[in-house]
């Protein structure tokens, strides 16, 4: 596996050579614009031309160049300040390869809505011993590392993460890009009973298991997709089948608790559900909705890149 850069671990005194690799990848099936009459694509790939995006000033009524532009931030609606690439380039942070630890916390209080990505550190030419003792050090005491990371001229917040191999590098966003929840909608003053409590505890309990195994959890629409595609590859005649709604929702929350321990009985005592038994739409019950119509959840979005 390729590093994508190198940097240094920096905290008190203590100086360690890293190198970061990439550790996730999305596995999303991308799709190309193509003009319906020719094929044709953006650019010249594999024999054929792409569409090429062209940069239209409404203002001047033309098509513009690249080197014509400038940056500009909004301060007003319609009103702009600009930047010159210059400009940019004095504001940008001071070339650094240090992620300069600043304090240690357990990683329990650190709220996974501010996680960004992650990224492998490995030990770079003359680290390995330093990074080891940080490594086996934090897991020792179940802490993990908050830093500052420098990268294309901005300062981004970070978290170093021990794992059995090693350590894991997080982006964090800042306090100011996460967004404070309203708890006006949530409820919070209506009364729960105490069957509803016990009820939705063995519920739980029913369906937890003791350790997180993703890849027992599949994409089901990739897998959909890939199949229509070699099947039009082959030539093959696809017919698509939307997949068929789920049944009605329960609206009573007590009848809804009941109904799911039930349930879960009917498919054998003790015995978890699978992942995959859960993940099939056509067998998940909605959520309950009390006194509201039908029940809603947010809807899975499929992002096609162009």
């Amino acid at each position: 596996m390729a590093s994508i850069r190198s940097g240094t671990i920096a905290f008190g005194l203590v100086a360690i050579p890293v190198r970061v690799y990439v550790a996730t990848h999305s596995e999303q099936l991308a799709f190309n614009l193509l003009h319906q009459g020719c094929g044709a694509r953006i650019r010249h790939q594999g024999g054929r031309t792409r569409i090429r995006q062209q940069l239209y000033c409404p203002q001047c009524a033309r098509v513009v160049e690249r080197r014509e532009l400038v940056k500009g931030y909004e301060v007003a609606k319609d009103r702009y300040v600009t930047f010159t690439a210059e400009e940019l380039q004095a504001l940008a942070a001071a070339a650094s390869s240090a992620i300069e630890i600043h304090e240690f916390v357990p990683l329990a209080r650190v709220d996974p809505l501010y996680f960004a990505d992650g990224h492998y550190l490995g030990p770079d030419k003359g680290g390995e011993k330093a990074y080891r003792l940080l490594a086996t050090a934090m897991r020792a005491t179940g802490k993990v590392a908050l830093a500052q990371d420098v990268r294309h001229g901005k300062e981004h917040l970070a978290l170093l993460r021990p794992i059995a191999q090693g350590l894991v590098l997080h982006t964090l966003y800042y306090a100011d890009e996460v967004r404070p929840f309203d708890a006006s909608a949530t409820g919070s003053e209506l009364p729960l009973r105490e069957t509803e409590l016990r009820l939705a505890r063995r519920l739980i309990d029913q369906l937890s298991a003791k350790e997180f195994h993703p890849e027992a959890y599949q994409d089901a629409y990739r897998s959909r997709l890939q199949e229509v595609v070699q099947q039009k590859v082959a030539g093959q005649d696809v017919t698509i089948v939307a997949a068929a709604p789920s049944g009605a929702p329960i609206l009573d929350l007590m009848e809804a608790l009941k109904a799911s321990l039930a349930r879960r009985g009917r498919r054998g005592a003790g015995r978890p559900v699978a992942p995959a038994e859960r993940a099939r739409p056509a067998q998940r019950r909605p959520p309950a909705a009390v006194g509201g119509g039908p029940a809603s959840g947010p809807s899975r979005r499929t992002v096609a890149r162009r």
